[in-house]
């Protein structure tokens, strides 16, 4: 009786052995991977293929195939080879198709639709395409591309003509420079603005608890309105501000007076006011007011329809966030005194914004903003 066939003599190098040893000790490594590299060790150990069969518990057959690939092409023998598949039903024409129509909006279309969703998208293309992928393919290939029709973001156009030249001597100075010089520590910024039609609603509310939010009651009753105007020290970020019933230039310049009574601003070589166009403070009167009463002042108007640039909107969005939204105020001093009193626990612990934003990158974003049409 002769003896079958041998198996493939399989020879390791010092840095084969250590790369395999590593595989089956690396917690990350697939199950797979680990099974193959065992076999590889085991047979170069000087194992049979029914040895190691049954010390994994495998067939010869799944052995006898690692074995051999290591034999011939070595680590890289163990990984798995190409697979032919499907042929693919629809070529790249169908998939550029396809891409165009969700690159295009609706109306494009004649739809009346503000985006396009997936199914929207196979709806179009069965009536321009035969044989036509199913939504589930569509979503597929945009997801691959990283097309979101269905998701929007918007930009605003500058509708200012000197939006540039306004701007850029403001983002100077929230990064330390005036006029091409820099800013000493007797330079202090004052951001101002108000926060108008603050409404004082009252509604039921229930506090958290394991596994629940608080719960606010979507139905309310109105109390009146008031307008909170306020300043914000850009080097240290504290907040002086007040309520007022009415937005007024006489109550913003009541304000304006109790910010330069501060120590901060009656010792300051000088004081530049960052405000935007607003009736109460607005360029074409206020600008003179603050020159006539103090020697010190800077003023800088903000480009139309630029109180982005305002770091006092930063300290606004943080009061709506934490002292307003889901609140309950039965009057507006109620509203008033929480107000207050968020000024109070915010100027306990100041820290000034870190603004980064510079000159030279609205520069590019104007540049790259879309045209007019």
């Amino acid at each position: 009786m002769s003896p079958g066939p041998q198996p493939v003599t399989v020879t390791l190098t010092a840095q084969d052995r250590a790369d395999l040893e590593a595989v089956t000790r690396k917690a990350t490594s697939s199950q797979r991977d680990g099974f193959r590299a065992r076999i590889i060790l085991l047979a170069a150990n000087g194992y049979n293929n029914t040895e190691i069969a049954v010390e994994l518990s495998c067939t010869r057959k799944t052995v006898r195939k690692w074995r051999g690939r290591f034999a011939d092409a070595g680590r890289a023998g163990l990984a798995d080879a190409s697979r032919p598949g499907r042929p693919p039903i629809y070529d790249d024409a169908v998939r550029a198709h396809i891409t165009a129509l969700a690159c295009e909006l609706p109306t494009t279309h004649e739809l009346p639709l503000s985006r396009l969703s997936s199914t929207d998208i196979h709806m179009i293309a069965v009536c321009e395409l035969d044989p036509c992928p199913s939504p589930s393919t569509i979503a597929a290939w945009l997801r691959q591309a990283a097309i979101k029709p269905w998701t929007t973001t918007s930009w605003k156009t500058p509708r200012d003509p000197e939006f540039a030249q306004k701007a850029a001597p403001v983002l100077d100075l929230y990064n330390g420079t005036w006029k091409d010089e820099q800013l000493t520590d007797r330079d202090v910024i004052i951001c101002a603005d108000e926060k108008t039609a603050l409404t004082a609603r009252s509604r039921q509310r229930q506090p958290p608890g394991p596994g629940r939010p608080v719960r606010v009651e979507h139905e309310y009753e109105r109390n009146g309105a008031c307008t909170y105007q306020a300043a914000l020290f850009a080097t240290t970020g504290e907040v002086h501000g007040h309520c007022v019933t009415r937005n007024t230039r006489a109550n913003f310049e009541r304000l304006v007076e109790e910010v330069m009574d501060h120590p901060i601003c009656t010792s300051a070589d000088r004081v530049f006011w960052v405000l935007d166009n607003g009736s109460a403070h607005h360029p074409n009167t206020f600008t003179w007011w603050l020159k006539k009463h103090y020697d010190n002042v800077e003023v800088l108007h903000l480009p139309t329809g630029a109180s982005w640039l305002n770091q006092i909107e930063l300290y606004f969005s943080i009061v709506t966030r934490k002292a307003l939204t889901g609140s309950s105020f039965e009057s507006i001093a109620d509203l008033m005194r929480q107000m207050s009193g968020f000024e109070v626990l915010w100027n306990a612990v100041p820290e000034p914004f870190e603004w980064t934003y510079t000159t030279e990158q609205l520069n590019r974003r104007l540049e790259n903003l879309p045209a007019v049409g």
